[in-house]
């Protein structure tokens, strides 16, 4: 579906206050477009003339806003709410659509199998090349499997179910399983150890493990079976480990072999066969738990932030409705894992909106640099999402691999998880969209349940910015009088609750408190330093907890990388803090090499250069070290936590998320 025509508006760039750029329009929506897009439709079916006043009413009047949204979004209710918004427990207790019953199953899978069951729902393709489609109707019965199975086990309201796979079809079916049946489910990153399986499935008190046998990336089976049993023996709570046989025909027998019971009342059990179950969706209260989202910390074990069947639905729904514009006959694909809160996000907001979720196995440039592309051109991606650190390693490969493809189906691309800089965003904007796709460049977290920021293709769209608030969202930049600012940097916070939001840590409600609302009374803090400049676009800055001071000046990583990239010979680049007895801090940067540069004095010498000219003397580097490798997330995340504990041989925290941890070696050996 690339019907909508939309244009760009080409600029020069620069920068502005703050080290923001200017507010340069690339892109604005073609005006006959508008009003076919899905907030387009909305904002006339309210009577609405413009964004900014649709955005202004949905901060002032979130009642009316999440209320319109979930109607407009046709979002099954079994009872009706009461109420849609509820603070007497106090703002960080907050609670939606009171006194109603949903499911999450029922909004995602229950309604389009009953209106479009022809319809495709899930659409994958494995490293291999095997290609996968399932439809409404068919993910329907596959669910109704897995929850009967589930039902047979004694699993059910509140119980939570371990998902630990890769994003394959199963990945769809389980999560919408367990929240059929009013249990909990809880996303594992399909990279982790046993280690850290344990301390979530255990922290989680989870009655299942849904694994698979393996899943492939670069030419390689990575085994999960084995990894799961032998946290599912450390955890006593777990009776039950389903198996998805992904890997099988791998093997020299072609089948898959389970693995023995990893304890006495634990049973061991093969992924079920589709049914025509009918089996029902349990109605279960707007606030019941509906999954348990991790996040690594620094220090500490992971926090599961708590999301529940209304509140994350709707939100999500929306986000993905109005921010995407994703609806009926959209494809729509974010490169992430289940376990990162993209999962889900991709998941339940394509089927939420009746649109196919795509999924992709392996790396995107293998086997083959242009793999990631080739998979857009084959299954025709309308919404296409992405970080900016992978990005800009696909960008090493040049333009050819992906003008080598048609990729005129995209209609929307989308990015979040870190800064921006120019000449990547630039290549993203031109080579991959062709000039012509608005970049929806989103900002949240697992935490928030969806994002604080970003722009809508309704709006005209500036280079490397997040837009503005998203709608319903009471976001703002304080300095450090608790203050808004504008034209400086500030700490990104929340003055009113939303229905996505966490509600709590799970099993830790005084650290909940005391990590988002602490610091000033009845708001949340982020920990994301963020800008608004002069033009009301906003930006981020990275990571408060990532903020280096200089002398007395604070500065964001981002700027330092940004700088850094700017220069041919780097193609990623990570800036940290270190402890300085005269500074208090000192600015040590850590380079990647593009291919065919190599490590000198003088191009030492040279990065420092550029980095003094883009931010000044006062940001001048005290060490640029060159590396092979930088530590990333699956989601291809630079954890600078790590980088600076390493450089300091302190601990770095949970690094269990890492995509290679040999990545950490090569950090210390370039120090």
């Amino acid at each position: 579906m690339a019907s909508d025509t939309w244009f760009a508006v080409e600029g020069a760039g620069g920068t502005g206050a703050g080290g923001a750029p200017v507010s340069e329009v690339i892109w604005r929506p073609a005006p006959d477009a508008i009003e076919h897009t899905n907030v387009g439709r909305f904002m006339t079916a309210h009577g609405i003339g413009s964004f900014d006043e649709l955005l202004d009413r949905s901060i002032a009047e979130p009642e009316w806003f999440w209320a319109a949204v979930a109607e407009f979004l046709g979002i099954p209710f079994g009872t009706p709410w009461q109420r849609v918004l509820d603070t007497s427990a106090g703002i960080p207790w907050a609670t939606w659509f009171t006194g109603g019953t949903t499911n999450l199953a029922a909004a995602c899978v229950d309604r389009w199998s009953d209106a479009t069951p022809e319809a495709e729902a899930v659409r994958w393709e494995g490293e291999d090349g095997e290609v996968r489609v399932l439809t409404y109707e068919q993910l329907r019965n596959q669910v109704d499997a897995v929850a009967a199975l589930l039902v047979e086990r004694g699993i059910g309201m509140g119980d939570t179910v371990g998902i630990f796979l890769p994003m394959i079809p199963e990945t769809v079916a389980a999560c919408m399983a367990v929240a059929k049946i009013g249990a909990i489910f809880l996303p594992l990153f399909s990279g982790y150890g046993v280690d850290a399986l344990v301390v979530r499935l255990d922290d989680g008190d989870a009655k299942a493990l849904i694994t698979a046998d393996g899943f492939l990336r670069r030419g390689q089976v990575v085994p999960m079976q084995d990894t799961a049993r032998e946290a599912a023996a450390l955890v006593p709570s777990i009776d039950t480990v389903i198996v998805v046989p992904r890997t099988a025909r791998f093997d020299e027998h072609g089948e898959t072999t389970l693995v023995d019971p990893p304890n006495d009342g634990c049973s061991v059990l093969l992924w079920p066969e589709p049914q025509h179950h009918e089996l029902e969706t349990r109605q279960v209260d707007s606030e019941h738990p509906l999954f348990i989202a991790y996040t690594s910390g620094t220090t500490g074990k992971p926090k599961g932030s708590v999301h529940v069947h209304a509140g994350f639905t709707i939100k999500i729904a929306e986000e993905v409705a109005f921010q995407f514009d994703c609806r009926p006959g959209d494809r729509f694909f974010w490169f992430a894992d289940f376990g990162w809160i993209m999962g889900p996000l991709e998941i339940v907001g394509a089927l939420a909106n009746g649109a196919t979720v795509c999924l992709f196995e392996g790396a995107p440039d293998f086997p083959d640099e242009d793999r990631l592309w080739a998979f857009v051109e084959a299954h025709r991606i309308t919404q296409l999402g992405i970080s900016p650190t992978l990005i800009r390693s696909l960008m090493s490969h040049g333009d050819e691999p992906v003008q080598r493809h048609d990729l005129s189906s995209l209609r929307i691309l989308g990015s979040t998880g870190e800064p921006w800089n120019e000449d990547p965003y630039r290549w993203f904007f031109d080579v991959v969209g062709g000039g012509r796709c608005p970049i929806i460049n989103v900002s949240g977290g697992t935490e928030v349940g969806a994002c604080f920021l970003g722009p809508h293709p309704v709006q005209p769209l500036t280079a490397m910015s997040l837009g503005g608030p998203s709608l319903g969202m009471a976001v703002d930049v304080f300095d450090d009088e608790g203050k808004p600012t504008r034209g400086a940097v500030g700490e990104l916070v929340c003055t009113a609750p939303w229905p996505g939001m966490t509600r709590g840590l799970w099993k830790a409600p005084e650290r909940y408190l005391e990590t988002y609302w602490s610091r000033w009374p009845d708001v949340w803090v982020h920990g994301d330093w963020a800008l608004v400049d002069d033009d009301g676009q906003w930006y981020l800055r990275g990571r408060s907890d990532d903020t280096i001071k200089l002398a007395g000046k604070r500065l964001g990583p981002a700027e330092v990388e940004s700088a850094l990239v700017s220069h041919p010979a780097v193609a990623e680049a990570a800036a940290v803090g270190i402890p300085d007895p005269l500074k208090g801090e000192a600015l040590w940067t850590y380079v990647v090499l593009a291919a065919g540069h190599e490590p000198s004095e003088a191009l030492r010498a040279e990065l420092v250069s550029v980095v003094t000219a883009h931010l000044g003397k006062a940001f001048k580097p005290s060490a640029v070290r060159f590396t092979t490798a930088l530590p990333k997330t699956r989601s291809a995340k630079v954890v600078r936590r790590a980088i600076r504990a390493t450089a300091l041989g302190t601990d770095p925290g949970d690094l269990s998320s890492l995509e290679d941890p040999t990545t950490i070696a090569a950090v210390r050996d370039a120090c």
